[in-house]
């Protein structure tokens, strides 16, 4: 092996090492990486960041703008709270999670259901009161199982496919052939995660806040004819334990209800007394057919969706203060108007226009969004502080979203399009269509994931191209002797080592002429070969490198690297057993 092979290695040792053992954030370790590359001259800079221009990772970067359309019209959270409802226990979450998932993903490409589903998952974490760290990991893990399945699940699949029409006269895996081994992977990976999930995934999230220890809101929410809660009972709509939050009264018909049962049936025009923290708060608006009482809201300057949601403490030179927040011409003043006021852990009764303002009070507001900028240095607020992802979806566009993710994924699944180009249709049609605003969508993007990808590319090129890969391939499989068991075995291990080292894609690549060679060597039929490649190639559990989608949930997730090697590991090998132990079966040597 060549100097610049040896080279490589270290500096995939030091990222690999840098990973566990420090919190030192991925994209600088990774970035760190491609540097010492171009400085020892194992890569031109071309060479170290033409991952940027991938056109995997631009399909993740668009992907985001077509995700950001989802969650503002909340067509991604009425997908979400249909198929995930409300589970009993953690072990049967992760269940509720895992089956939707990797049945989709059998079917669609896995990166935008991952990219759909993160946001979705992080707010019925909340609401359903379990640590996001422990279902972040299943999400991206679900998503790879399913994609095993069927030939288009995964680009993996297609990239050894294409290998195999391209270097062979073998002829095409059929669509569901490689389910033989995906499907029963499948299984047994659920069971694992489901089961040791529990001991395995961190819990790294900070308790859910008691309602004693946080800023409570007291806020009325009036429910729509228009509603789809309309006709549910407190509990099924998902209102009887939310997360830091509770419904305290319901006013129907001028008579209140004042221990709502859970059993009680919701009805159009309702008004709901609901008192908690302001993240409840923002996701109670964000739900269909609930909108604040104040009668005020509609004469705000701007459509509701493009509001901005506020919280103000009030000064002693605020000109409403010691008046009704009626009197003072709140609205008037300010284009805004004050949903709920907080005050010294106090249940404020009455109606919000009525309360008369102190100094001290936080009030909760619905404003147009050039509020924080033009009222930061007032001296009329002690604090102006923007309340992040409150916007209200723009419901009435859901079904346009909606129709726009089906014809992406229907335009990329029959080949009219490819992925990426789908969508970049898909992402502009939600822009078009004011599925999602230009702000928007440039705040939805993850960069940092973007930096990893791409770098990791680049790491995989110097492994190439240095003859690093080559090298250690060829050494690996001169242990398995003659035996195509063992020679099996082998390429499992080395492609999934090389999946979570330098991407899956770049893996197959690797692997696959040296899968191809050794089934000739032993004189075998190389169909095993090439299944149990397709398998180990997609199979990346044990880092947050190989697979583009365990990098989508890192930082959402609150993980660290060994968290991966931790539940990852033990899942790579189940996986091995089951595909190495079947192929042989399926397809004879």
């Amino acid at each position: 092996m060549t100097a610049d092979g040896w080279i490589t290695i270290a500096v995939v040792g030091f990222t690999v090492l840098s990973l566990a053992a420090t919190r030192i954030p991925a994209d600088l370790v990774f970035v760190a990486a491609l540097t010492l590359l171009m400085l020892t001259g194992v890569l031109t800079p071309a060479e170290a960041f033409e991952g940027l221009g991938n056109p995997g990772l631009v399909t993740v970067a668009v992907l985001y703008v077509v995700v950001s359309g989802l969650v503002q019209t909340g067509a991604a959270y009425a997908l979400g709270a249909r198929l995930l409802g409300r589970p009993a226990s953690e072990r049967v979450a992760r269940l509720r999670l895992m089956l939707p998932v990797a049945s989709l993903s059998a079917f669609l490409n896995n990166t935008p259901v991952v990219a759909m589903m993160v946001p979705v998952v992080e707010e019925w974490a909340r609401r359903i009161r379990i640590p996001v760290s422990k279902l972040m990991i299943p999400l991206s893990y679900a998503a790879i199982l399913g994609g095993t399945c069927t030939l288009i699940g995964t680009s993996t699949n297609l990239v050894v496919n294409g290998l195999v029409l391209e270097r062979t006269d073998l002829g095409s895996f059929g669509f569901f052939d490689i389910g033989a081994l995906g499907l029963p992977a499948a299984i047994v990976g659920t069971a694992f995660l489901v089961i040791a999930g529990r001991w395995l995934l961190p819990d790294r999230e900070a308790p859910f806040a008691s309602p004693a220890s946080v800023r409570e809101y007291t806020i009325e929410l009036l429910l729509e004819a228009s509603s789809p809660l309309v006709g549910r009972t407190v509990e099924a709509a998902g209102l009887r334990s939310l997360p830091g939050a509770f419904l305290a009264e319901i006013e129907r018909a001028n008579t209140i209800l004042p221990a709502v049962a859970p059993t009680e049936q919701l009805q159009a025009g309702d008004r709901l007394l609901f008192v908690g923290a302001v993240d409840s708060m923002a996701d109670l608006m964000r739900v269909r057919g609930l909108v604040p009482v104040p009668d005020q809201l509609d004469k705000l300057s701007v459509p509701r969706p493009e509001r901005s949601l506020v919280e103000v403490v009030v000064s002693d030179s605020c000109p409403v203060v010691r008046r009704t927040i009626r009197a003072g011409r709140f609205r008037t003043l300010y284009d805004a108007v004050v949903l709920a006021v907080a005050r010294d852990g106090q249940t404020l009764p009455g109606k919000v226009g009525d309360i008369t303002l102190r100094v001290g009070d936080t009030l909760l507001l619905e404003s147009r969004p050039t509020f924080v900028e033009q009222h930061r240095n007032s001296r009329d607020f002690l604090l102006v502080s923007e309340v992040r992802g409150a916007a209200v979806p723009r419901h009435d566009k859901a079904w346009i979203a909606a129709l726009v993710l089906g014809a992406m994924v229907v335009s990329a699944a029959t080949g009219v399009l490819s992925m990426l180009e789908a969508a970049l249709v898909a992402g502009g049609l939600m822009l078009v269509t004011r599925c999602t605003t230009g702000s928007d969508a440039r705040a939805s993007v993850d960069w940092s994931v973007l930096v990893v990808i791409g770098a990791a590319l680049g790491l995989g090129r110097a492994m190439d191209s240095s003859g690093a890969a080559a090298a250690i391939a060829e050494s690996w499989l001169g242990l398995a002797g003659g035996s195509p068991w063992l020679a099996l075995a082998a390429v499992y291990v080395l492609t999934n080592l090389f999946t979570e080292l330098i991407t899956n894609n770049a893996a197959a690549v690797l692997v696959f002429p040296v899968a191809q060679a050794t089934a000739a060597g032993l004189g075998v039929s190389p169909w095993p070969f090439l299944a149990v490649l397709m398998i180990a190639a997609s199979a990346s559990f044990a880092t947050p490198i190989g697979y583009q989608t365990n990098l989508m949930v890192y930082g959402p997730g609150g993980y660290r690297f060994t968290d991966y090697v931790r539940i990852g590991l033990p899942l790579n090998l189940l996986v091995g057993i089951v595909a190495v132990l079947l192929a042989p079966l399926v397809w004879p040597f």
